[in-house]
C-alpha cells in the first residue's frame, strides 16, 4: 500500500509526464501544418530529408499517444488506489519500480517471468 506521500509523488510525475506529451503533441502539430511551406526550389535531397523527418516524427507521435493512454490508465488505477497492485499476481508492485516506470501493471517478477516467455518464444 502507497503511503500518501508517494501517491501524491506518483500523480505529479504521472501529470508532469502528460504535459510534456502534451507539449510535443503541440510541436508535431505545427510541424506538420509547417510541412507544406516553402517547397519552390528545393531539390531532391531537401525532400528526401524532409520526408525523413516527417516520417521520423510521425513514429513518435504515434508512440507517445499510445504512451498517454497508458499514463490515463496510470491515473485511473492511481485515483482507485490499485496503481501498486500487480494485475497478473496480485502482489503489490514496489514504489522504487513504479517510480522509475510509473505506467508499468506487473512486479518484477511477474514482468521477469514475461520477458523470459518471450525470449523462449523468440529463440525457437
Amino acid at each position: 500500500m502507497l503511503t500518501p506521500e508517494q501517491t501524491e509523488e506518483l500523480r505529479a510525475r504521472l501529470q508532469a509526464d502528460l504535459s510534456r506529451l502534451a507539449d510535443h503533441a503541440h510541436s508535431a502539430l505545427d510541424f506538420t501544418m509547417d510541412r507544406d511551406r516553402d517547397r519552390i526550389g528545393r531539390d531532391s535531397m531537401d525532400e528526401a530529408t524532409e520526408e525523413e523527418t516527417y516520417s521520423t516524427q510521425l513514429r513518435l507521435h504515434d508512440r507517445e499517444t499510445f504512451l498517454l493512454g497508458k499514463i490515463r490508465e496510470a491515473m485511473a488505477r492511481l485515483d482507485a488506489g490499485e496503481i501498486d497492485e500487480c494485475e497478473e499476481c496480485s502482489e503489490p508492485i514496489g514504489f522504487k519500480r513504479l517510480l522509475a516506470r510509473p505506467v508499468t501493471t506487473l512486479c518484477f517478477e511477474c514482468k521477469t517471468a514475461r520477458e523470459q516467455v518471450e525470449a523462449d518464444e523468440g529463440s525457437e
